[in-house]
């Protein structure tokens, strides 16, 4: 049965087949987090960042809660381009052969945009925030009693979004190959993504105009190395409809 003469029934038990095989691999790799997990919570323990700081488990339950937090974030890592690749798989019978390939290599700069996004947060940002937190405790008189869960809890919600938020260009030129966004509109668009993105910025940073500072710079510049990959995207597209279009229409003559 040819692509064309698939039914939605078809459609939907191929994707099935591929969620299970994403949620089997993922629940592997979730196991064998469990063992990776202590050695890299003992790791940004002893960073830099950390090393000073005497963590402390207001509750029973806190090792034991971030310990089986790592793993699971360790899986989704693990898992990220597995589930990527089924992703393209399930969608590249309707692409072109020449997008086929271009999509294909989303994958790679996916995960290195999402490793870019996680150092960036982890080297740049927290390190302020960090030093923020400690000069703002003493002016106050504070003493800073540090809980190992929240320390490590806001460590991966401060994280893992930047890996998330950094996916922007991939996600543009995915657009723009499926024809949804062009150009034209993201230029169009730009004091309203802007907004967006301070909204953003507010939500994931700490709240100071510093911190909004730091993450809104790289987030702006992001969105406009989006509008151009945007347009070399679009560009690619004309192209290679036009080159299916006149293959087609050489077959069709022959």
């Amino acid at each position: 049965m040819s692509e064309k003469e698939m039914s939605v029934y078809d459609h939907i038990g191929e994707l099935r087949k591929r969620v299970i095989l994403v949620a089997v691999v993922f629940l592997v790799t979730t196991v064998a987090g469990l063992f990776f997990a202590e050695p890299i919570i003992r790791y940004l323990q002893q960073a830099d960042r950390a090393k000073d700081l005497t963590m402390n488990a207001f509750r029973l339950t806190d090792p034991i809660k971030i310990y089986f937090q790592f793993s699971f974030v360790i899986g989704c890592v693990l898992t990220a381009p597995l589930a990527l690749y089924q992703l393209w798989a399930f969608i590249s019978p309707g692409l072109y052969e020449r997008e086929r390939k271009v999509t294909l290599g989303y994958i790679p700069l996916s995960l290195f945009l999402f490793l870019a996004g996680v150092a960036f947060s982890y080297f740049v940002l927290l390190p302020y925030v960090l030093n923020f937190s400690a000069s703002l405790a003493e002016n106050l008189n504070v003493t800073q009693v540090i809980g190992i869960n929240e320390y490590f809890d806001f460590l991966i919600k401060l994280t893992l979004p930047f890996g998330l938020l950094f996916q922007l260009p991939v996600i543009i030129m995915f657009l723009t190959r499926l024809g949804i966004v062009t150009p034209t509109f993201l230029s169009k668009f730009r004091r309203y993504a802007y907004f967006i993105l301070l909204v953003l910025a507010g939500i994931i940073s700490p709240p100071d105009v510093i911190s909004q500072i730091i993450v809104m710079i790289p987030l702006v510049i992001l969105y406009e190395i989006s509008i151009i990959i945007s347009r070399s995207a679009h560009k690619k597209v004309l192209e290679a409809r036009q080159l299916e279009e006149m293959q087609e229409d050489q077959e069709k003559a022959l």
